[in-house]
């Protein structure tokens, strides 16, 4: 619906009278990305998540979500990501993928995550001026990644194509519509975003649970009794009370609705 809704109001029926003005007008900074230590090595101290450019998808719901944890330096804390920063992949791709790919960074997207989030080298961050802006400038640059626009704007190191960023953004034209239809947009999309965020985390959440439970399936410490209470657990010896115990393990602040019926044999 939301890309239906971009192309209604800014492509097939764009006002003639908006302005136009470089991709580069819109944006404020930007963050390069970093791939630090696999493990805490000499000053390599600060644990973050690292989004590459493969995780793109999953972040933005397509896939599931796998990025590595990672160790950098605390000097480079200033490459952390930040709510309304967008991330954008620039070297990568495939002979029939460009670079490109993008995805944006909430307040419902941070809550996914344990760590700190950066982007990998292979990625650079980006700050717009206005975060009023953001949802519309995202859909954007989806719409010229899906019309592969970026394919005219890449080079190629070392057998890697790398997005020609720079030459992009200060040579393209985009328009900039009024404030109130932008106003508009947001009105409708930010609730769908902070619904769709939301189930993410659930998902992952549940991930998380099936993770843990199928390996005590399969080796018969777990198994299923639909006579037993939903909140208990029984083992051998006493029973605990399910709810505290799957907080602490989870999530003690945010806890999902807990798997109904499940008996652990210890």
């Amino acid at each position: 619906m939301a890309k239906t809704l971009y192309d209604y109001w800014f492509v097939q029926n764009a006002d003639k009278n908006w302005e136009r003005k470089p991709i580069r007008e819109w944006i404020l900074s930007e963050k390069s990305g970093d791939w630090g230590k696999e493990n805490i090595e000499g000053n390599y101290t600060l644990k973050v998540s690292c989004i590459r450019g493969a995780d793109i998808p999953g972040l933005n719901g397509q896939n599931e979500l796998k990025s590595p944890i990672r160790f950098i330096l605390e000097k480079n804390r200033s490459k952390i990501l930040s709510e309304n920063d967008l991330i954008i992949e620039i070297s990568g791709g495939s002979p029939t993928q460009s670079t490109g790919r993008m995805a944006f960074i909430t307040k419902e997207t941070l809550n996914r995550f344990e760590n700190p989030l950066i982007c990998s080298n292979f990625c650079k961050a980006i700050t717009l001026k206005s975060k009023e802006n953001i949802f519309y400038f995202a859909y954007l640059w989806q719409h010229l990644y899906d019309n592969n626009l970026f394919f005219g704007y890449e080079g190629k190191t070392s057998g890697i194509k790398n997005l020609l960023f720079d030459n992009f953004v200060n040579s393209y034209y985009s328009v900039v519509p009024d404030k109130e239809i932008i106003k508009k947009f947001n009105s409708i999309i930010v609730p769908m975003q902070k619904q769709k965020q939301k189930l993410l985390l659930e998902n992952y959440r549940l991930t998380q649970v099936r993770d843990w439970l199928l390996p005590m399936l399969m080796n018969g410490q777990v198994s299923v009794n639909y006579h037993l209470a939903a909140n208990q657990w029984k083992t051998k010896y006493h029973q605990i009370q399910l709810q505290p115990f799957f907080h602490i393990l989870f999530d003690p602040i945010n806890p999902l609705p807990l798997p109904k019926n499940v008996v652990v044999l210890l």
